[in-house]
């Protein structure tokens, strides 16, 4: 059975979005529209993994970010490693990852224990990640390099996509993680420019529109991927454009998923998009030319990425 998930955040009555229809409002008693439904954590892959990750010692995403899809993923033995600790350098108001100063030296043994991960679950695809290390002079590159190498040592079949921090615009670094050959680099836009001081103080819009061109420039035949939260008070206009943006600047792959408050503490949630306004999300990013967009309500930058890369790297 599935139930939904205790996530938080209030929902506050919005403009209409795609539709241009009235918008949708919700009495204080309902917290959560009912499309916003998640698999309860639970079941045998779910906790053979939460074992492997602490006998590893490794982090994922799935829980530093609290991912509401945790349940259904893990169950199907996927996860996103997140690496480099999980104190995160960056104060982004949307995010539940711990924020600080990271503590101790780097772990140069993380990409082997990744590697060992990837090969005992047998992985047809993993997704590396990890938290922004603006501490270090390369971002944390050449772990991430690391770990793909180790990832591929160790599941030699296994497509490799990393979700890389805007490494402060050092080009540099970039390159060492893509002369790694990831199959697909990721680096998410979050949001709309306007809405950047406030969600991302610490981050520049055109900056990560660089990133991912900079990236094909590099390796002209890698997969790049990046993703867009909605509902945190931006216009349909403005969303439109910044998936213009994305797409003008040599991104294949589009994810669009509905932002949740982890906590309190974190930016409110201004509307909730319906399933019919993600779906035509999804036909407007594909009519820009995207190779491919994943558009819903839970959707996350990692959700289905197996199938996003099987579809991107050999059209199957």
């Amino acid at each position: 059975m599935i139930k939904s998930l205790p996530l938080h955040g209030s929902p506050n009555a919005g403009e209409s979005c795609a539709s241009g229809k009235e918008p949708v409002r919700y009495s204080a008693k309902r917290r959560l529209p009912p499309w916003i439904k998640a698999r309860m954590p639970s079941g045998p892959n779910y906790a053979d993994l939460k074992h492997l990750m602490r006998d590893l010692n490794l982090h994922t995403v799935c829980e530093e970010a609290r991912c509401p899809n945790i349940g259904e993923c893990w169950e199907n033995r996927t996860a996103t490693f997140m690496i480099l600790g999980d104190v995160c350098t960056r104060r982004c108001m949307f995010c539940a990852v711990t924020k600080g100063k990271p503590g101790g030296v780097v772990d140069r043994d993380e990409p082997r224990r990744i590697g060992a991960a990837v090969g005992n679950l047998k992985l047809k695809h993993v997704v590396i990640t990890s938290v922004n290390r603006d501490d270090l002079p390369d971002g944390g590159a050449s772990i991430f390099a690391e770990c793909i190498r180790e990832s591929r040592l160790n599941s030699p079949g296994c497509t490799v996509e990393v979700l890389i921090p805007d490494l402060e615009g050092n080009w540099e670094a970039l390159g060492v993680i893509i002369d790694a050959k990831p199959d697909l680099l990721n680096h998410n836009t979050e949001t709309v420019p306007r809405l950047y001081r406030r969600a991302r103080p610490q981050a520049n819009y055109q900056q990560t529109l660089n990133l991912l061109r900079r990236g094909k420039e590099i390796d002209p035949t890698i997969v790049t991927k990046s993703g867009l939260m909605v509902g945190l008070g931006e216009t349909i206009e403005e969303l439109l454009d910044t998936m213009r943006d994305i797409q003008q600047n040599c991104c294949d792959i589009l994810t669009i998923g509905q932002y949740l408050s982890p906590t309190s503490r974190h930016l409110p949630i201004q509307r909730y998009y319906t399933p019919q306004e993600f779906e035509e999300l999804k036909e407007a990013g594909m009519d820009m030319g995207f190779r491919h967009v994943e558009s819903g309500p839970l959707v996350r930058s990692s959700y289905h990425a197996g199938e996003q890369a099987r579809l991107s790297i050999d059209g199957s």
